[in-house]
């Protein structure tokens, strides 16, 4: 995808070569606008002010408005629209070279759709140019860990009670209580 422009704006595309410099990156962004004009598009902006708007939707992932003030002021935020407003996520560093991907939420009435599959796919392209590994982490609930393998990531480790140890309620996926986060990474540069 295309690395940090000038735009706020940031429209998905075909993935550029890593070989790909200067005039090469700016000639394939432009031929990537000219079929996505074509095409039904996906627009991915990444929001630099008042992230706090995107409060509602972030705490479907984490429902605990303090966990997400932990992540979200030095987080780069990044949404996801077709037509409307369909996802959010928020990707933090964890170091030199590893980035987390700590919150991604879908609007309910959108869920299933693939608009979480196409943000999980332009983040990992956006950083792979600067992280070896993205790390994600969740519940120990199958369909989740199904969704995110789905997407390229293994079971990477497991954090023992970090659900009750860090939330001031049971936290609850379905019928299945978070206990444990379970930690999955994917290859960024493979």
């Amino acid at each position: 995808m295309w690395r940090r422009t000038d735009t706020k704006s940031i429209i998905p595309g075909d993935f550029i070569s890593p070989n790909a410099t200067g005039n090469a990156v700016n000639t394939i962004k432009n031929n990537v606008l000219q079929t996505l004009k074509q095409q039904k598009k996906l627009k991915i902006e990444k929001i630099a002010e008042n992230k706090k708007r995107f409060l509602d939707l972030l705490l479907l992932a984490d429902e605990q408005e303090d966990m997400i003030d932990r992540y979200l002021p030095d987080g780069d935020l990044f949404a996801l629209y077709d037509g409307d407003l369909k996802s959010v996520c928020v990707v933090v560093p964890v170091n030199g070279e590893t980035c987390e991907l700590k919150n991604i939420a879908t609007c309910v009435k959108y869920q299933g759709k693939g608009y979480g599959r196409a943000l999980i796919r332009y983040i990992a392209d956006y950083y792979k140019y600067d992280y070896k590994t993205m790390l994600v982490g969740t519940g120990e609930t199958p369909a989740i860990l199904s969704f995110y393998k789905s997407c390229g990531f293994e079971v990477s480790h497991r954090v023992k009670n970090f659900f009750t140890d860090n939330y001031d309620h049971p936290m609850f996926e379905g019928d299945i209580q978070l206990i444990d986060m379970i930690y999955l990474n994917k290859d960024l540069q493979g």
